[in-house]
């Protein structure tokens, strides 16, 4: 399965997307404000994503493996954790995580990042898990139960608004997940403000190369596929230094910039983002 496919899902799901008439996120979107169009995207993310939660499926992922990760990552992990990948990379590897660190996962989804951060971190170490939606944040919690892993605390909150103390986290992971939310330079300051100085990010996210068509970016099913979302990469770089990030670096996977169904659309490719919070600001 190609990185392109991973991000539409399959070839139904991207037919929909890209022919489906635009349904804006908040009737005349220029009439409506910030705000209400922030709203809007987050129920429809929120919604696409509880309906994965209780039906075991994956948006950017196939839903059977987590092939983005060594087997030896996944070894004692159940088959309904391990399985449960909606990301689009392994940050886990990216990060390089030490024990004792104090991990952040933003969008931890069903918890398998941060299940695998945990055993990287060890008891002496702790890992916080973020996620807005309900349904995945109970599945996270009951996995977390029945594995016996305590070093990991799932919580309820927006990326644009962290439920985490300042200057408080060593590392800032991710996987597939900024790409979703509808404000990216407030969770780009969001996340400077968690991390402690000298802290880093560790990110797998979807990224364009140029700008996606009208019809997509005001779709909100290709919201939750994590193509509408997308920021170009030049984009993605500058918002991170804009918020005083150094050492920014974003590697492409992958990107061939075919037609779909005619549509011009931009190269759309997952990256790996890495950056530093200075250690003096």
């Amino acid at each position: 399965m190609t990185e392109k496919d991973r991000v539409l899902k399959d070839e139904e799901l991207t037919l929909e997307v890209l022919n489906a008439s635009p349904e804006p996120c908040c009737g005349n979107t220029a009439m409506g404000s910030t705000v209400t169009k922030n709203s809007s995207i987050h129920e429809a993310v929120q919604d696409f994503y509880a309906r994965r939660a209780l039906a075991s499926d994956s948006c950017c992922g196939d839903g059977k493996d987590a092939s983005f990760y060594d087997a030896e990552m996944l070894e004692n992990l159940p088959g309904d954790v391990a399985g449960f990948s909606l990301g689009c990379g392994d940050p886990i590897t990216l990060a390089g995580l030490q024990p004792g660190e104090v991990v952040l996962d933003l969008g931890s989804g069903g918890g398998l990042d941060c299940f695998l951060a945990s055993k990287q971190v060890g008891e002496d170490g702790y890992v916080i898990g973020i996620d807005m939606t309900p349904e995945m944040l109970e599945r996270a919690r009951e996995a977390a139960d029945r594995l016996g892993i305590h070093n990991v605390d799932f919580r309820k909150g927006y990326l644009e608004d962290m439920p985490v103390e300042d200057g408080s986290v060593d590392v800032i992971i991710s996987n597939c997940v900024i790409n979703l939310s509808p404000d990216k330079p407030q969770v780009f300051a969001e996340m400077l403000r968690t991390l402690k100085p000298g802290g880093r990010v560790s990110v797998s996210d979807i990224v364009t190369s140029g700008e996606l068509p009208a019809a997509l970016r005001d779709n909100m099913q290709a919201w939750g596929a994590c193509v509408s979302g997308a920021l170009d990469m030049d984009d993605y770089v500058a918002g991170l230094e804009g918020v005083g990030f150094e050492d920014v670096n974003l590697v492409a996977k992958s990107g061939d910039g075919e037609l779909l169904e005619g549509v011009p659309l931009a190269n759309i490719f997952s990256a790996s983002i890495t950056a530093r919070k200075p250690v003096k600001s």
